[in-house]
């Protein structure tokens, strides 16, 4: 009784704080919502169908092409008139040919399972004296300087056990940039998901061809490795072949206009491309497809805030942001990045338990949101998270200093972490429900968003940015990127 009790005068207090951070109407509007979502969406069945009518999304691939039409046309079909391509130039990069070996010498290499990583170069053939290096960090190499000069560099996705505490990871694409830094002629980098599941994604920190060969190999076969190099010399090959060259790819966009702030934005964004090994159905057709199912949901309920609503669609995640990239660079251009007042990423989300932003400074908004939902099903349970990070579509906008947010406290359905960036992301791993929830309750947060009164959180200047990243230790990764603009 005394749980019932604490549990009401929670909702209580939080339906108050909903009140004072926003308006009385918004708990019609989130209840409509939530009917409307639970009775017809449509971002399950949209995910099943193309990713079997599709396939795979690889941005500049012909699938990649058809993926892009079938958003506009989805996106048609709610009824947007104003729905837009934005077509942006990038180099492309598609997988050929690889044959990765090893052995105790040259004459006595034996096969070993591989998948080149994005950006490698279009034709390699290297041999050489394979070295452990540990995590691959800046410190492995500066432990040992000239270790792996000339060398091919043997590398941990993530954090050995053991290796102390307060390490931080840095992405495959910074540990291929500080191998080549360091004079590596090649790469290997050993997957942390187990039962031989092999790993792609970019290798390159600016989306173009880098200049040495680098792949991923399964757990156990690098742990193996590592392990005889303990008593040991080893010989490595690297043989591979790869296409690239200049593709254009299109963003797609529509947009709800503002009822009396049309010249404020709210971005809803997610990237609809994949990688090329399966049909990418939880990265990123569940982040996409829920994002496609909120624009639904805003056209079949006629909902029109405040503020314009701007929901995109994003190719070239994979490959290095390079859509939404290609977006802030034409905001800029054009000076319509004044306008955004939020961006909302939705990146591999699946059943969110709250909301999550950069900064604290909107806290109390996404809060009281997050409550009247709360009110309308308790499993949602109004968590906040702060903190900054990359390698998703947020990041451009970040770095402007736009505030970004999502949903926060989910996970991922049906143990599909291991099939992250591998052949096993298909369909069988998305779950209806999870899907459900991230689109009523981030259609909810995207009202709310749009609508307020009042948005705490502001854009921030140039120096508030430099130290929101220095804060939140980004400096070296965007450092290794070729993207930390400030001068010390």
């Amino acid at each position: 009784m005394r749980q019932i009790l604490l549990t009401g005068v929670a909702c209580y207090l939080g339906i108050l704080t909903a009140s004072a951070q926003g308006k009385p109407e918004w708990k019609d509007v989130f209840t409509r919502i939530n009917q409307e979502v639970l009775t017809n969406s449509k971002a399950y069945s949209s995910l099943r169908d193309a990713t079997s009518t599709i396939g795979h999304r690889l941005t500049g691939s012909e699938n990649g092409k058809k993926a892009e039409q079938y958003a506009y046309d989805l996106l048609r079909s709610y009824g947007y008139q104003n729905v837009r391509f934005q077509p942006f130039e990038v180099e492309s990069w598609s997988r050929g040919t690889i044959q990765v070996s090893v052995g105790p010498d040259a004459k006595d290499l034996q096969p070993v399972k591989a998948v080149s990583l994005a950006h490698a170069p279009v034709k390699s053939n290297v041999s050489g004296e394979l070295v452990e290096m540990g995590n691959g960090l800046e410190a492995d190499y500066k432990a040992s300087p000239g270790k792996v000069k000339g060398k091919i560099a043997l590398v941990y996705l993530g954090i050995l056990p053991g290796s102390g505490e307060g390490l931080k990871n840095l992405h495959r694409s910074e540990k291929t940039a500080l191998a080549t830094k360091y004079g590596a002629k090649g790469i290997i980098i050993i997957n942390t998901a187990a039962n031989g599941v092999l790993l792609t994604g970019t290798a390159s920190v600016t989306g173009k061809l880098i200049p040495i060969p680098a792949v991923c190999i399964g757990k156990e076969d690098g742990l193996a490795l590592r392990e005889k190099l303990k008593s040991g010399k080893l010989e490595a090959r690297i043989q591979l072949t790869n296409f690239s060259g200049m593709i254009k790819a299109r963003n797609v966009i529509a947009t709800i206009p503002g009822k009396t702030l049309p010249n404020e934005k709210i971005v809803v964004g997610g990237h609809l491309d994949s990688w090329d090994l399966a049909t990418g159905a939880i990265d990123n057709g569940i982040g996409s497809f829920s994002v496609l199912d909120i624009a639904r949901t805003f056209k079949a309920l006629n909902l029109q805030p405040e503020r314009t609503v701007e929901f995109v669609l994003f190719m070239g995640e994979e490959e290095g942001l390079l859509g939404s990239k290609s977006y802030v660079k034409e905001a800029l251009r054009d000076k319509s990045i004044d306008k955004i007042r939020f961006m909302l990423n939705y990146d591999m989300t699946n059943d969110p338990k709250g909301y999550s932003a950069t900064t604290d400074a909107s806290k109390s908004l996404f809060q009281a949101i997050g409550s009247l939902a709360q009110a309308i099903d308790t499993s949602f349970r109004n968590s906040f998270r702060s903190g900054a990070g990359l390698h998703s579509d947020h990041q451009p906008f970040m770095l402007q200093g736009v505030p970004t947010g999502g949903a926060g406290g989910g996970s991922l359905p049906n143990n599909a972490g291991p099939c992250y960036h591998a052949d096993c992301d298909d369909f069988r791993l998305v779950d209806e429900k999870g899907m459900q929830n991230t689109v009523r309750y981030n259609a909810m947060l995207v009202y709310g968003l749009a609508d307020a009164p009042v948005i705490e959180a502001k854009r921030l200047t140039d120096q508030e940015t430099k130290d929101l990243l220095l804060k939140s230790n980004l400096k070296e990764p965007l450092q290794i990127a070729g993207e930390w603009r400030w001068k010390d």
